[in-house]
């Protein structure tokens, strides 16, 4: 049994230690943001770029979102992602223009539980809390475009939910389940602002931004 090395001298060369690993990740994950390695381009408009990818077969991959209602990712986060980024990985080798994003869905009780536990105001934890999902999914080296990412808590998506939520719970009444059909949820949320805003008393609450 060879025994291990007492000095950096005897130690091998080329040995794979954490600090190598870290350097080797760092340096890969760096330049993939500043050469935009997997950014998705379109056709055509702002994302469109000169090359033939946009006209290769399309395949959009869409991890569920984590909530942005704690310090930081837990293990269950990547156990998922991991293998969404390995099967857009083999789209892209296979020849795929793959949209494959994230984005963080902090509509809702976690995050203000989060808040009342902090006692601060929701807005400020789930803005800290993204950003830090946001450097440990970097950190991972998983391969999304993050140009696409959202986060439901924005006010130009969170009157969807809003107006989602408010007919859910309008005529049933509390405690009672309403078919979707009846809630008039889709022809709400495709309604142009001005259409939303002129909303009878009888849809429920006017959305607004969480």
């Amino acid at each position: 049994m060879t025994s291990p090395p007492t000095t950096p001298e005897d130690a091998p060369k080329f040995r794979y230690t954490g600090a190598l690993a870290q350097e080797i990740e760092l340096r890969w994950q760096d330049r993939w943001e500043a050469e935009a390695t997997f950014a998705t381009p379109n056709p055509t408009g702002p994302l469109a770029d000169g090359s033939a990818i946009a006209d290769r077969p399309k395949i959009f991959v869409l991890d569920m979102f984590p909530y942005p209602s704690g310090t930081g990712l837990h293990v269950g986060h990547p156990l998922g992602f991991i293998g969404t980024d390995i099967y857009t990985r083999y789209k892209r080798m296979t020849g795929h223009n793959v949209m494959y994003t994230m984005g963080f869905d902090a509509f809702g009780l976690p995050a203000e539980q989060y808040a009342v536990e902090t006692g601060q105001h929701p807005k400020i934890t789930t803005d800290a809390n993204v950003a830090t999902y946001r450097r440990q999914l970097r950190r991972l080296g998983l391969s999304h475009d993050a140009r696409r990412s959202i986060n439901t808590s924005r006010p130009s998506r969170a009157s969807r939910t809003t107006i989602s939520d408010a007919e859910w719970r309008g005529p049933a009444g509390p405690g009672r389940a309403m078919p979707v059909a009846e809630t008039g949820v889709s022809a709400a949320i495709s309604a142009p602002p001005a259409a939303r805003a002129a909303r009878p008393p009888s849809a429920g609450p006017a959305p607004r931004p969480c």
